[in-house]
């Protein structure tokens, strides 16, 4: 099954920003475009509004002038749905009402012909649900574009309980022939991006319940050492509280109130404070004229240790060898069969962040996974309360010279980068396991839509494919309510990987 022919003309009901959105994709990629909207007059006010918008891409040297004339020439605002009656596909993007979008959908079906493709946008809702109250649900599909659908090129195709492979495939192709990159899913709640980016909020938000670090140290310690964009509580912000917990509770709520997914209080109480962001000028942050921008914890200046002692080859941190080197710093090797810490000159240790607490052992500071040691310009820290000054301070040091900053967290079990990353492989592999999507489309979909680093499976390669299993239990001894416990997928990928590996 093909993509859409060019001459066939294409639907979006719904004016709004992504409606418009849509829109303006299919009409540059060479459709016919009808728009409707049930509130009269806006279809006509979001057509000028593309119009308007192909302008700036012809300034922008972004559109030729004469493909611009084209394009509006084929943008046409409809009275009525009956005006939709020759389109091979239309795009609903209404309000996120089950309700309401079933009662379009139901109307549509009386409207277009019986070889119309039928598609939702949704973010939130079921696309079986939606579709459910079709004649024939098979022609219908999920299509999530990003907003802004014009700039970013991930779209989700969801097939419901009931679509037809034939439809899916037909949606797929000419999302790809758009000048997108489609990826395909299962219905399942918050599809691909939705449902694997919940512990990028959670994790960070429940760092800062336990008292581990503030905002602005959590945020920083995501962008400069675990290599994402932005961090939880800015990414937020920017979003709107409001949104964001909207859609976590949605897919908390879908699972069945899974503990993986839950909601955070502090969030909550951010919400029913009206501090919904940007949009209101206070959330995480103070956006207000005149506010002081929040800075995170930066350790002062220490000395370094003179040299270090090396058990085992640190595993994922194994290039901070190499680094201490650099600087100057004498490395002195031991052979140990399950070593990966650093022993300081006062005999404290240094080691990779686990999934343990530094108060279970004696004079031990942990320190943050990085997507780059060497390309990481700040590292997190973290001890207990008995952990000695010296240690500390050689610990500190030790980064300092390396160049980086160093900022120091609470005793919080697989601190901040480590958990993160862990319960986002494990939510990956989870999903395969239950025929959401393929690994490699769920890679793709992370690093599109979301802007991750690398995709959940890259990450799983690069570190080892019992670095995350084992990361996670550990977590799980510790707060065994259910939200750390890695999934079955999780384990059976490791434990037959380590097999393996011991026959060999």
């Amino acid at each position: 099954m093909t993509a859409l022919d060019l001459s066939s003309p294409v639907a979006v009901v719904g004016a709004g920003t992504m409606g418009q959105g849509i829109a303006q994709v299919a009409l540059v990629a060479g459709h016919a475009v009808r728009l409707y909207d049930a509130v009269p007059g806006r279809a006509r006010e979001a057509a000028a509004a593309i119009g308007a918008r192909l302008d700036r891409l012809v300034e922008k040297d972004r559109l030729a002038a004469g493909d611009r004339d084209e394009a509006r020439a084929r943008l046409h605002p409809a009275q009525d749905l009956a005006d939709l009656a020759d389109c091979s596909l239309v795009v609903e993007a209404v309000v996120e009402r089950l309700d309401i979008k079933q009662e379009l959908f139901r109307q549509l079906e009386e409207v277009v012909g019986e070889d119309c493709l039928l598609a939702t946008n949704t973010s939130s809702l079921s696309v079986t649900a939606v579709g459910g109250a079709l004649r024939n649900p098979g022609r219908f599909v999920g299509l999530h574009f990003f907003n802004p659908a014009p700039l970013l090129p991930l779209v989700e195709v969801v097939s419901g309980h009931a679509t037809d492979v034939t439809s899916a495939t037909r949606a797929y192709e000419t999302a790809r022939s758009w000048g997108k990159t489609p990826v395909a899913c299962a219905d399942t709640p918050g599809f691909i991006v939705n449902r694997i980016a919940r512990p990028f909020y959670a994790e960070a938000f429940a760092v800062y319940e336990a008292q581990g670090a503030d905002p602005a140290t959590i945020d920083a310690v995501l962008r400069e050492s675990g290599g994402f964009r932005m961090g939880a509580f800015e990414l937020t912000d920017l979003i709107g509280q409001d949104v964001n917990e909207s859609v976590t509770h949605s897919v908390w709520q879908s699972f069945f109130q899974d503990a993986r997914f839950t909601p955070s209080l502090a969030q909550r109480r951010l919400v029913e404070s009206g501090r919904l962001g940007r949009k209101t000028g206070q959330g995480w942050y103070d956006y207000r004229e005149g506010a002081e921008p929040a800075e995170p914890h930066t350790a002062e200046k220490a000395q370094p240790p003179a040299y270090v002692v090396a058990e085992g080859n640190l595993g994922p941190a194994s290039e901070l060898l190499a680094l201490i080197r650099e600087a100057g710093i004498q490395v002195r090797e031991e052979e140990e069969d399950h070593g990966t810490r650093l022993v300081l000159p006062g005999d404290g240790q240094l080691a990779l962040a686990d999934g343990q607490t530094s108060v279970e052992f004696r004079d031990v500071v942990y320190f943050d996974l990085a997507l780059d040691y060497r390309k990481a310009t700040r590292i997190a820290l973290s001890a207990s309360q008995d952990t000695t000054a010296q240690t500390m301070s050689e610990a500190i040091g030790l980064f300092q010279a390396l160049g980086k900053d160093v900022s120091v967290i609470g005793d919080v079990p697989g601190m901040i980068v480590a958990r993160t990353v862990a319960r986002i492989v494990d939510l990956a592999h989870d999903a395969v396991a239950k025929g959401v999507a393929t690994e490699e489309d769920i890679d793709t979909a992370m690093r599109l839509g979301v802007n991750y680093p690398l995709g959940p499976f890259e990450w799983s390669r690069r570190l080892g494919r019992m670095w995350a299993y084992s990361l996670l239990d550990d977590l799980h001894q510790r707060d065994p309510g259910g939200r750390y416990a890695p999934s079955l997928a999780l384990y059976r990928h490791s434990y037959a990987t380590e097999k393996r590996e011991g026959a060999s």
